[in-house]
């Protein structure tokens, strides 16, 4: 019901915020301006969405599809069942989800967007074959997908080539940041998850891989910093981005031909998949981005955040991240609607100033929660949605608050 309750909440609210303008203001305008959005949000979910997913999914469930017969996803099952096992108690240690797991959270810490949408979709549903009622989130679905709305990444890629484009005079300054930021609201997911799941921390196998996960991440860093120019960590990630795809590619397929496996028919069985998940969400991505859009063009964030704005300056507190809220909130709701808030935002205040740099520190700390909940749900026709969307709204808001902390650390 959760879901039920925020869609048509974006619905009541954009309708109210849109009267209330035409009453106090006489902007009669609003109306249509937001029954075109409606419009431009249905055609953008499948036209620009689910459209291009459908050939990325019909390629990586095909490429999966060759891994399951490589013996690749069970591989990666069998050497991190000890630490799934704890993390999603109800997953068997050599349960193939557990590797499709490993690979999906691997694709979207290296910033690889597009191989990672596909193998998440195909983790979830290979967890919902666990699944005994099937239009219900279980505790394992909503362990992954909290974490997935974290979105931890390495390297923010796409900001720094925006930054770059609206000349920034180092585009990467904000790499750091970022990581702190993302990873900040990734350990905020676990434990928050994990406590509402009675996972117990402080088993001796959690501690030492988050521990050997954390020293890694630091390693990464200072290398990165310490060793690297910007064009050189530019290159770097784009150089490893590539290398790990065309690896797990030949990989699978050499793996399949060593077991004997007909590659070719196995990848078009695969990636018949790929074209009905693609088709399945279109429903669901409709109906949640049109809700967005409405809400979006109502200008009800704009009221939000000069409220915020003011009481803040009441308080006597700091506000100069005000500007940067459109950003944040857009954030857990839309992906392409925070990125051109940001572009905005940047060409508005300056690519290099505390605003210019703290949005593009918002962009990178987090994904887009509502999408995430949409797409890996609807692919699955999971509805009751239990506490996903309150606990993955609650990572947004560590990696909000880490961001503005650390923008105002770093560059204020």
């Amino acid at each position: 019901m959760a879901l039920t309750y925020i869609w048509t909440g974006f619905f009541i609210v954009g309708f109210l915020a849109a009267a209330a303008q035409w009453i106090i203001l006489g902007d009669a305008e609003v109306f249509k301006k937001i029954v075109d959005g409606t419009f431009q949000s249905a055609r953008f979910a499948v036209m620009d969405i689910a459209l291009p997913l459908a050939g990325v999914m019909t390629l990586w469930m095909g490429i999966l599809a060759i891994g399951e017969k490589a013996g690749a996803i069970e591989f990666l099952a069998r050497i991190t069942g000890p630490f799934f096992s704890r993390i999603f108690p109800g997953v068997p240690r050599d349960h193939p989800a557990n590797g499709l797991i490993v690979m999906n959270y691997s694709a979207n810490f290296l910033g690889l967007e597009n191989a990672a949408t596909p193998i998440g979709l195909k983790a979830m549903e290979s967890l919902q074959t666990l699944n005994p009622t099937k239009d219900e989130a279980t505790d394992a679905q909503l362990m992954f997908l909290v974490l997935n709305t974290a979105g931890m990444t390495l390297i923010p890629v796409s900001v720094m080539a925006q930054r770059a484009i609206l000349g920034a005079k180092d585009p990467s300054d904000i790499f750091i940041p970022t990581l702190i930021a993302s990873f900040a609201g990734t350990l905020v997911a676990l434990i928050a998850v994990a406590l509402r799941q009675r996972i117990r921390l402080m088993d001796p196998v959690i501690l030492a891989w988050l521990g050997g996960i954390t020293a890694f991440m630091a390693a990464l860093v200072w290398y990165f910093t310490a060793f690297l120019t910007r064009e050189q960590i530019q290159a770097a990630s784009n150089i490893i981005g590539n290398v790990l795809i065309l690896s797990v590619i030949v990989g699978f397929i050499a793996g399949a031909l060593y077991r004997r496996a007909n590659v070719y028919e196995v990848f078009i069985e695969g990636a018949k998949g790929g074209i009905q998940t693609s088709l399945m969400i279109i429903p669901f991505l409709v109906g949640m981005l049109v809700a967005i859009g409405v809400l979006r063009n109502s200008g009800v964030l704009d009221m939000f955040v000069g409220a915020v704005a003011w009481a803040l300056g009441a308080m006597g507190i700091n506000a100069e991240f005000a500007p940067s809220l459109p950003t944040a909130l857009m954030k857990s709701i839309s992906g392409s609607g925070a990125r051109a808030m940001a572009l905005e935002v940047m060409k508005t205040y300056g690519v290099d100033s505390f605003i210019g740099r703290l949005v593009s520190i918002l962009q990178g700390s987090s994904d887009t929660t509502f999408y995430v909940i949409a797409l890996y749900f609807g692919s699955v026709g999971i509805t009751k949605t239990r506490y996903a969307v309150t606990y993955g709204l609650l990572a947004d808001l560590a990696a909000v608050v880490a961001s503005i902390w650390v923008g105002y650390l770093f560059f204020h």
